[in-house]
This record gives structure tokens, sequence and C-alpha cells, in this order.
């Protein structure tokens, strides 16, 4: 037998919270933290036998309901300068009630919304009639139609062909290169030959796309020691050999 499962998801950690307290009819301003954060937890403990990912923010929520108890166990108080003792969930309910209220203000927006979106727009009705009754009378078109309004109708058609034509292209172009290609390139060509100079492989391929493709090949190559650098004689070169070590582990 099979058994099926389901967990109601929440919007956030405080979401849950505000479920918990609901559910139970708790004082919002006097929370028995153990209570809440054992059930808080084990909700995060049901997520987590079911594969789910605990997001960081549930996990931040988890940990100050633990660190609320640790302070409200310990037998010392926390006061302020005034002398006046600090009640720990303080912040906890002041984060709860602004939540709260927000969510009250957004249900009553989506609300709002749905049935906004189930409207349309009247508009003008006696407009929209004649517009159709000019459409669909083919023959009042035909009667009204002289040699200026053909060539105006004509002019405007060339103006937009004219527009259209106009019109900036941009060709996209795909190259035949990425990084991970290139290391392989490269260390083939390390292979064959003891070094290899940046000279010998602009030379090889001395496409602009290319050589930036090759000297980012080489900086990852570097960057994970399968090669090492040396500098050679010259203008801006420098030689390339294989890290046989690295390479072999």
């Amino acid at each position: 037998m099979s058994f099926e499962i389901k967990l109601p998801l929440f919007e956030g950690p405080f979401d849950l919270l505000l479920f918990f307290i609901e559910r139970d009819e708790l004082d919002i301003y006097d929370i028995p933290i153990a209570k809440i954060t054992q059930d808080f937890l084990h909700y995060i403990h049901q997520l987590e036998e079911m594969n789910i990912e605990v997001a960081s923010e549930f996990i931040v929520v988890a940990a100050t309901l633990m660190r609320i108890k640790a302070k409200m166990l310990l037998p010392r108080p926390i006061v302020d300068e005034e002398g006046n003792e600090i009640d720990p969930r303080e912040e906890l309910v002041k984060h709860l009630l602004e939540y709260r209220k927000y969510k009250s203000v957004v249900s009553e927006l989506i609300t709002m919304e749905e049935q906004n979106l189930r409207k349309e727009k009247r508009g003008n009705v006696i407009r929209e009639i004649k517009k159709l009754a000019e459409i669909s009378n083919v023959e009042a078109e035909l009667q009204d139609l002289d040699l200026y309004k053909l060539l105006k109708a004509f002019e405007r058609a060339m103006d937009t062909y004219i527009y259209e034509s106009d019109q900036t292209a941009h060709t996209i172009l795909q190259f035949p290169y990425t990084i991970e290609i290139q290391k392989a390139y490269i260390l083939s060509e390390l292979k064959i030959k003891e070094r290899l100079s940046f000279v010998e492989i602009i030379e090889s391929n001395p496409q602009k796309i290319a050589v930036i493709y090759n000297f980012l090949a080489i900086l990852e190559l570097l960057q994970s020691r399968e090669v090492s650098i040396s500098v050679g004689e010259g203008f801006n070169n420098f030689w390339l050999k294989a890290n046989i070590e690295k390479v072999a582990s």
C-alpha cells in the first residue's frame, strides 16, 4: 500500500507562524514561544523528510525562535537602560503584526484585480456602431470613392513601404567557439609539442573572436593549474607548458 501525504505550502515563515497563531487561537501579544517553536520545527522536519528544499528564510526564523526560547529560559531577565524588563518576543511580535497588516492589504488588492479583470471597457457605443456600419456597407464606401482618395491611399501605402524598407536589420552570428573547446584544443596541442607560444595560437586562427576565446581558455587553464606559463622572447609573447602532474591527477 502507498500513502499520499499532502502538506500545505506557505508563502513565507511569517505566514506559517500566523497560521499556527490563528489555528490555536493564540494571543499574538503573548505567544507561547515553546509551543510555536515546536510546531515550526516539526513543519520544517516534514519538508526535509519529503526531500523538499527548505528556504533559507525559514531556517533564519527557526533560529530566531530558538534564540528567543533560550533567552526566556535564562534566569536573569534582559533590561533596558531605564531598568525595564525587555520581552524577547517583542521584535517577533512587531514583525508578525506588520506582516499581517500587509497581507490583508495584498488580499484586498488581489480581489480588486480579479474583479477588474472580469470587466470590459464600455467605450462609446454609438461611435462603435457607426464604425461597424461603415465597414460593412461596401456599396456606400464605393459611392464616395474618387481619384483623390485613391491617390492618398496609394501615397500612404508607399510611405509605409519605404519606412519598412529603411528599417535597420541586425544579423546575429553564432561563432563556433567556446572556452571549453579552446581549452581542449590547447591541451591537445601541448600533447604534441613540449611547449606552445601564444603567437602560434594566434597564427593558427587570427580572427579576433578566436583570439579572445583562446586567451580566456588560457586563463582558465592557468587557474586550474593544468598549464604553466613562462615569458618568451619578443613583444607580448609567452610560452605555455602542460602541467603533467595536474593532468594525470
